[in-house]
């Protein structure tokens, strides 16, 4: 398998990366972070996979096709790379969208939803020939309700319509597309507010959780009956019986009362 996983020197795009190296997997890992995409690589490698990481700024257009031309043919792309948290170290607010700024939008569009059409665009031609393949786009999902926070909202629920759109148009050369969400993940950004203030973690997922979703995914070859679909970690965890790095299977992760409206 001949994957590329975006956003992949930390957080869930590593987790996906590591899975992948895990299923002896050739994966090209991306981002602008080149210490964190040469650690990934070294355990990727370490792991029995082939890591190629290349620094690219997925808004870069020149980049990124720099980065496909290093690609003769792709088995999967995961769209996880994304730029709306870095105006906010302390995680997003809840204030009304008139009193946001309009740079919220450009990390949450350009540097994230931009981002997975232009990658798409180019790793759809190096799937083609070979009939078949597979384009996972992460977002953060809570069955469709409101996140309280209008950019962070639309771009969300822009790639679940990035994933159904592809689905459609893809199908008939036998490539899928879905939109797939992790549960509260201890991310390197959690762990370091948990580190300040310390919480419960005990309902939260390794960012491999998600990654073992996208190798079985990418696995099955039933997986066009899953084209279009907004998936969880959790819920295919238990449909192909898979368990966390500790041997758990966290449940689906449900917002706090007032984090989400409908």
């Amino acid at each position: 398998m001949i994957a590329l996983v975006t956003g992949a020197s930390r957080g869930i795009g590593r987790g996906i990366a590591l899975s992948l190296g895990e299923a002896k997997a050739t994966v090209y890992l991306s981002g602008r972070t080149a210490s964190g995409l040469d650690s990934a690589a070294a355990e990727i490698e370490r792991r029995g996979g082939t890591a190629v990481p290349v620094v690219c700024d997925h808004t870069d257009d020149a980049q990124v096709d720099a980065l496909f031309s290093r690609i003769p043919a792709l088995d999967l792309l995961v769209n996880n790379v994304w730029g709306g948290y870095e105006n906010h170290p302390n995680g997003l607010g809840m204030d009304p969208f008139w009193k946001m700024p309009l740079d919220d939008w450009d990390g949450m569009f350009t540097r994230g939803l931009r981002a997975h059409i232009a990658a798409s665009r180019l790793a759809i031609p190096r799937m083609l020939p070979a009939k078949r393949g597979l384009i996972v786009t992460t977002l953060a999902w809570l069955s469709g309700k409101y996140l309280r926070h209008l950019y962070y909202d639309l771009a969300k629920q822009s790639c679940a319509r990035l994933a159904y759109a592809l689905a459609l148009e893809l199908k008939p050369h036998g490539i899928a597309s879905v939109a797939l969400a992790p549960g509260f993940v201890r991310t390197e950004a959690v762990l370091a507010a948990h580190a300040k203030h310390p919480f419960d973690l005990s309902g939260t997922e390794s960012p491999e959780y998600i990654g073992r979703a996208v190798v079985h995914l990418a696995q099955d070859p039933e997986v066009m009956s899953k084209t279009g679909r907004v998936l969880t970690a959790a819920e295919l965890a238990r449909e192909y019986s898979f368990t966390d790095v500790d041997g758990r299977q966290p449940t689906a992760f449900e917002f706090p009362p007032g984090m989400a409206l409908d």
